[in-house]
């Protein structure tokens, strides 16, 4: 990467985000649900955790390698999946091959923008991502789509409900691009040149499609299209879910568990792992940070089945913390989007950098040499900071046994 477009921490990718990017293309990766109340503690929630660091002894190396659902990676850092990343023309590709410049796994969602066998030759551990949403026959086809392409693993995701209003505003995205909608939105378009060069350069405007719903080869619908089927489509059971996981063979996580109770229902369903994750504050809004409710379904679970953690990670610090408190890894969102927008490929792999970097500085500050040894003994965790939710049955049942 030139110089002049590296950048040393995520807050500087999201000014240099917010820079390039037309106003409402900005606003949509910032934006969470109602108030938002929960996208607010998703990242002040780490900010109450502290550290209890060692000096003297520290180890000359750290490891910071990990396993996730089978998957070799190099840091505790995944790429989770969000859709239409029309940020940059490279999209969801750029994104892979970042991740498998830097030696980790990427999470696809079946809302890209881009299809999913290129982003698996991209990057071959590429976990792709469903939302329950039309019929089981359509759920099967998609299934059976990302077996063909090579995926390593599906993910199903659940914490997102139709809480999206914002008391802020949500910004004006068009179905698609005709002249009415590149008319309107011209006046954005043009205040960021740079951004708008680099989409021309590329042969045209962002195409809003989503070509993963669909068998490979048949005509992409519309995000919103396919956001619509996704809202018609009434929510799984957990029979569903049992259904599902009986449909691939392979690994398969369940995202957006913050309850112990849930928790313990995705063990009992068979899944591989679990994502504590609140949809980056785009679910139900009040819903606590997950590192808040980390501990209590680590604790529960986390002899069963993967615990990873989704939702506020901005610094390696940050990562650090959740590995302390029962997660096998984190995924990150926006803090790669804001890469992307800021310097595509490049700056991807400049924020994987960063976080690589902050884990290792905060390893040697706790005189860890591995993330694997990474104890709830390293941070200070004030009084009143953990969520223990759905476990207060659990604790009034075991009292009156």
């Amino acid at each position: 990467m030139r110089r002049s477009l590296w950048f040393e921490s995520v807050a500087v990718a999201q000014r240099r985000a917010k820079r390039r990017l037309p106003r409402s293309v900005y606003a949509a990766l910032i934006a969470g649900s109602e108030a938002g109340l929960t996208l607010a503690d998703n990242v002040a929630a780490f900010g109450e955790l502290g550290f209890a660091p060692h000096v003297g002894g520290a180890p000359a190396q750290r490891d910071m390698s990990t396993t996730v659902m089978g998957e070799q990676i190099s840091l505790p850092v995944l790429i989770s999946p969000t859709g239409v990343q029309s940020v940059h023309p490279d999209g969801e590709v750029a994104v892979a091959r970042a991740a498998a410049a830097r030696g980790t796994a990427m999470g696809l969602s079946s809302f890209a923008s881009k299809p999913l066998e290129d982003v698996v030759a991209a990057n071959p551990q590429t976990f792709f991502q469903l939302y329950w949403a039309g019929s089981r026959e359509a759920i099967v086809q998609r299934i059976d789509r990302a077996r063909a392409a090579g995926a390593r693993g599906l993910i199903v995701t659940l914490d997102w409900t139709f809480s999206h209003s914002r008391d802020w505003g949500s910004p004006w995205i068009p179905d698609k691009l005709d002249l009415g909608a590149m008319a309107r939105l011209a006046p954005q378009a043009l205040a960021r040149p740079a951004w708008l060069i680099e989409w021309a350069r590329s042969g045209g405007p962002p195409d809003l499609t989503v070509p993963n719903v669909t068998a490979r080869g048949a005509p992409a619908p519309t995000f919103f299209g396919a956001y619509g089927e996704w809202m018609m489509t009434p929510p799984p059971s957990w029979d569903d879910l049992r259904w599902l996981r009986e449909q691939w063979d392979g690994p398969f996580m369940l995202k957006g568990v913050v309850r112990v109770d849930d928790a313990r229902r995705a063990v009992d369903a068979g899944f591989s792992a679990i994502s504590v994750s609140n949809h980056g504050g785009n679910n139900l809004d009040g819903t606590p940070a997950p590192i808040r409710a980390l501990p209590a379904v680590a604790e529960a679970v986390g002899d069963q089945i993967e615990v990873l953690l989704d939702g506020g990670i901005r610094r390696g610090s940050d990562v650090v913390k959740a590995l302390a408190l029962g997660a096998r890894a984190v995924m990150i969102g926006r803090a790669y989007l804001w890469g992307l927008a800021a310097a595509g490929q490049a700056g991807v792999e400049n924020v994987l950098d960063i976080m690589r970097a902050g884990v290792d500085s905060a390893l040697l500050g706790l005189g860890r040499a591995s993330t694997a040894e990474l104890t709830r003994d390293d941070l200070l965790v004030p009084a009143g900071f953990e969520r223990r939710l759905g476990a207060a049955d659990e604790a009034a049942v075991s009292l009156r046994g």
